[in-house]
């Protein structure tokens, strides 16, 4: 009978020492951080594409044994759908205030981060978005608000020298989806146009909306208006179906537009009416020189992970977090209204590049990168700041 009380007494001294653990493991405090983005409907790969960003974060952080103030910590996500609607962004953002997170990155859309900003400022709550590019945004005196991309003065002050410039463009038709993005890129593109002392300038100013698929009525006016380059301030998911449009209608023109369609689903969006070349989109960001390196191995940890192509905003989310942890360290605290004076002084090298803020909280030298499309496949043509 000795061996099976020896057994039963190891069985229970294991038992108590995985209870032992496990009691450990509980007692490590979880500093919370909030991913808001659309994870459903028509931009929900942009969505995903914020939250995988995220998570790669979260778990080379965790990986390291992360510490505040001297004690260990761990962070976790809380993952939440605004579906791209303002009302939904708002109530997600209420939540993660009611969840006490130390800190939010989001929202993708320009029309759901400036409501959920108002929220998290009067919660004293950090808030970097990885996307929206509004200037609205950092413009409310909010303290807690902060962009990782160029906004769309930056933006359109760089299409429209480009459009111009470049592409030699003088006849211009303007497409926008109404949506505080696309309405207010469009405007900084023409206002960037019209900057440029030139000839140049609109013909056509037309109109649609974020869900929209048929474009007929408006690519019809814009035809009898000979435009030699359309511009176009919406999403890929609109973008794509216009551009079978285009086709359809033997418009074989230009077509520019920003980081809204600049996605790798753009090409299956637009079949064979996207010929090589005929598209430049600009995203609000870029890396050059010693930063190129991390940004392809980051690039290609994310495939190897995913399984999936990387969009636009995977690296920005990344950052994103990173920014927020390193600020909670340089504090001593995940208390928000305490470590904010450190996330706005913040200088973090990062796989976006050289990351630090100016007084607004947008970023203090952002980049601009322009993108084609060749055989299907983005690709980059040049970086501007």
């Amino acid at each position: 009978m000795r061996l099976p009380l020896l057994l039963l007494l190891a069985s229970l001294n294991a038992a108590a020492q995985n209870q032992s653990q496990g009691k450990s493991q509980a007692q490590v405090p979880q500093v919370r951080i909030g991913v808001v983005a659309p994870l459903s409907g028509a931009s929900a790969h942009m969505g995903k594409d914020i939250e995988n960003g995220a998570r790669m974060a979260i778990d080379d952080l965790n990986a390291t044994g992360p510490q505040i103030g001297g004690r260990n910590v761990q962070f976790v996500l809380q993952v939440e759908d605004d579906a791209a609607d303002p009302k939904q962004g708002t109530a997600v953002a209420q939540k993660l205030v009611d969840a006490e997170v130390a800190g939010v990155v989001g929202h993708l859309n320009s029309g759901t981060s400036v409501p959920a900003s108002r929220i998290y400022a009067a919660a004293g709550i950090a808030q970097i978005t990885p996307a929206a590019t509004t200037p609205l945004y950092t413009r409310q005196g909010f303290q807690t608000a902060f962009r990782l991309v160029a906004n769309d003065n930056k933006i359109g002050e760089v299409l429209g020298r480009y459009a111009v410039h470049t592409l030699k463009a003088r006849r211009i038709a303007v497409i926008d989806d109404r949506t505080a993005f696309g309405q207010g890129l469009a405007d900084a593109f023409l206002k960037g146009v019209r900057a440029q002392g030139t000839a140049a300038d609109a013909v056509s100013r037309q109109y649609t909306n974020d869900r929209a698929t048929d474009f007929n009525a408006i690519l019809t006016q814009i035809k009898a208006r000979q435009p030699d380059l359309i511009f176009f301030g919406g999403m890929d998911a609109v973008a794509g179906p216009m551009l079978k449009q285009m086709k359809s209608l033997g418009m074989n023109l230009r077509f520019l537009s920003g980081d809204g369609i600049c996605s790798e689903r753009l090409p299956q969006l637009a079949g064979d009416a996207l010929a090589d070349n005929q598209l430049t989109c600009a995203v609000a960001g870029g890396v050059t020189g010693n930063y190129d390196a991390g940004y392809r191995a980051f690039v290609d940890r994310y495939q190897q992970r995913f399984k999936l192509p990387l969009q636009t905003y995977a690296p920005y989310a990344y950052d994103a977090v990173m920014l927020l942890a390193k600020s909670m360290q340089a504090a001593g605290t995940a208390v928000p209204k305490q470590y904010l004076p450190e996330l706005a002084k913040i200088k973090y090298q990062g796989v976006t590049g050289a990351i630090g803020f100016d007084r607004y909280g947008d970023l203090a030298n952002p980049a601009v990168t322009l993108y084609t499309y060749r055989g299907g496949r983005k690709t980059r043509i040049d970086i501007l700041h």
